[in-house]
């Protein structure tokens, strides 16, 4: 399965060119707006609109394209179908996530359910790679059902925070190497504690 790392650095070049071909299209626009009368335009009508079309189905393209590559959409299509190996279950409460261990072991190529209950506030629920950029995350609502089902593909350590707001608080609410994924046969190398396991 490809990481969000991946998919976002790839993101990056494929939007950075296509906004890129939106601003020649306003720059091209306003050209055609602020040419004095009596010349000829420089962009003819014909032309323009075409240039429209194609953007905007370049645009749905990407879309269609990309929406595969990123790590949850498969997980959320197939998720009536899917049944996890492991369940983990986790409270919130005052600020505070109430684990069912300091260190919770997670099987590679596995799926895995986080059963996430709020005892008072709306909390965030996120799983971080040891450089802080996101793996996953879910909006956790008392008194609602918050699970989160996840397959990890490499082996690593991972950190869990809130990525929510729940006042001054939450901004605390940040427990270092909780999730252990072994068993793969790759390596996350974004989230390797000192180096290996």
């Amino acid at each position: 399965m490809t990481d969000s790392v991946d998919v976002l650095n790839m993101l990056k070049i494929v939007y950075t060119l296509y906004t890129l071909a939106v601003i020649s299209l306003i720059c091209w626009f306003g050209l055609g707006v602020v040419n004095p009368k009596g010349k000829p335009r420089i962009v003819k009508a014909s032309t323009f609109y075409v240039y429209v079309g194609v953007l905007i189905t370049v645009g749905v393209a990407i879309h269609i394209v990309t929406f595969n590559k990123i790590p949850w959409v498969e997980i959320d299509f197939k998720r009536d179908s899917l049944k996890a190996s492991q369940v983990v279950n986790i409270t919130i409460e005052d600020h505070k996530f109430i684990l069912p261990s300091p260190i919770i072991e997670l099987k590679c190529n596995e799926y895995v359910m986080f059963d996430v209950i709020s005892k008072d506030l709306t909390y965030g629920f996120g799983i971080f790679r040891q450089n802080n950029s996101m793996v996953t995350q879910m909006q956790v609502v008392p008194g609602n059902k918050n699970d989160l089902m996840w397959k990890f593909g490499k082996n690593g350590v991972y950190h869990l925070r809130s990525t929510e707001y729940s006042g001054p608080k939450g901004a605390h609410m940040y427990i270092k190497d909780v999730f252990e994924v072994t068993g793969c046969i790759e390596d996350d190398k974004y989230s390797q504690k000192r180096g290996s396991l």
